[in-house]
């Protein structure tokens, strides 16, 4: 056993290494990062990718006829066809390259939404989402004069999905869902629910951000109709994303946004829009951060999603366990199925004072509403602390964790 648990300890190890920032101190202690769903770090991979673009490569893509324009272009367009094939898109051609979750879900509702709503016309999301996933809804409703509807949360921080029936009817256009919740690591079942949406004619957008971490996602298995991801969730850089979306649909969608790229001819009487992608890429992209995201996904196959849920549910383990030595802790969101996020809360300590003094132990968590505002006030809690372990963390890091919350719990109570 001990030979096992040494081979895995030298596996993790490894990927530590890959990490430059896990190398330095914060107050004098060791960088320990259990905040991971808020930004992932970046592998010396991604950062080397960027560089060589910037030191061997800079050019404007699809413009010019020069060589590194080329060189460029080349580079650009093999990150979206390894996104297209990593996440099983059926062609490149539903990859568009957006600044993040967000900006994908933002299109959808502008481009695709707006134009079919009517007054009346319901739009259906879940009460554990992102901000990103209720906000762009709330503006069409005040737009068009459409409904939204919330399928509620269980206490356990599971999808009621015993409820969403009910939900559904002739007047529904839209499902918009969480594949995995940032603030309780839930995994929600999302084949089963787009696989109902179909059933009653409602399209489906699924927000990924999280899920890419820590899960392998086919976007055609999952029979969504979008998929939107943040290249900064999955050890790629910040400032880029990408939203999946059927084909069909994204060619019947007009533009969201006006300009250079997305256009094939202008003049001043009339504007023919370009083929897919571009037709949603207007003006020049973030072609590094397209290429770190290109990086990130050579990163994440070449250690293998399996190998890393493999450790991040080892930690998911432990650290729960852990945290019961600490009185007066309860873990909020219970889900069977969930990914290596923990939100928790401690009788008689504010989270926002207990992230604080952890920090100066050296211990990087998120306190707040994790931008899920409704989620955290259903639970009746003004916030809650969080930890978010990924594949480059430890059962060590855990272990010292635990002091550090006593002596937090100590000060504060």
């Amino acid at each position: 056993m001990s030979a096992v648990m040494n081979k895995n300890e030298q596996q993790v190890q490894q990927w530590r290494d890959d990490f430059p920032i896990l190398a330095r101190q914060v107050h004098g202690k060791p960088l320990v990062y259990f905040d991971s769903a808020a930004t992932a770090q970046r592998p010396r991979q991604v950062l080397a990718a960027m560089d060589d673009f910037y030191q061997n490569h800079n050019a404007n893509v699809h413009r010019g006829v020069h060589s590194i324009s080329g060189e460029a272009t080349d580079l650009f367009e093999a990150a979206r066809r390894k996104l297209a094939t990593h996440i099983n898109a059926a062609s490149e051609r539903e990859v568009i390259f957006t600044r993040g979750s967000t900006e994908a879900i933002n299109l959808v509702a502008q481009a695709y939404l707006r134009p079919l709503l009517q007054a009346g016309d319901e739009i259906l999301i879940s009460h554990m989402e992102h901000h990103s996933n209720i906000v762009p809804w709330q503006l069409l409703r005040e737009q068009t004069g459409a409904v939204l509807k919330v399928i509620p949360v269980t206490d356990q921080g599971e999808l009621d999905t015993q409820a969403l029936p009910g939900l559904i009817n002739a007047r529904t256009k839209m499902l918009g869902l969480v594949h995995v919740s940032n603030a309780l690591g839930s995994i929600n079942p999302v084949r089963e629910v787009c696989a109902l949406a179909r059933q009653h004619g409602v399209t489906t957008i699924i927000d990924g951000a999280q899920a890419l971490p820590h899960l392998q996602v086919d976007v055609q298995a999952l029979g969504c109709d979008f998929y939107s991801l943040s290249g900064h969730k999955m050890y790629g850089p910040t400032g880029i994303g990408a939203l999946y979306g059927r084909e069909q649909l994204l060619e019947d969608m007009p533009p969201w946004q006006g300009g250079g790229e997305m256009i094939r001819t202008v003049s001043f009487e009339e504007t023919v829009w370009n083929d897919l992608p571009a037709k949603f890429e207007a003006g020049t992209p973030n072609i590094a951060g397209a290429i770190g995201l290109g990086a990130a996904v050579d990163y994440l196959q070449g250690i293998g999603l399996d190998a890393i849920a493999a450790h991040e549910q080892d930690l998911l383990s432990h650290a729960s366990a852990a945290l019961q030595q600490i009185d007066g802790l309860r873990i909020i969101g219970q889900a069977r199925n969930k990914v290596s996020v923990i939100s928790f809360v401690i009788d008689g300590v504010h989270p926002h004072d207990l992230g604080t003094i952890v920090d100066h132990h050296g211990f990087a968590i998120r306190t707040g509403h994790h931008c899920t505002m409704p989620l955290i006030k259903r639970f009746g809690l003004p916030a809650t602390a969080r930890a978010s372990l990924a594949l480059y963390n430890t059962r060590n890091e855990i272990d010292r964790f635990i002091p550090a919350l006593k002596q937090a719990c100590d000060m504060l109570r």
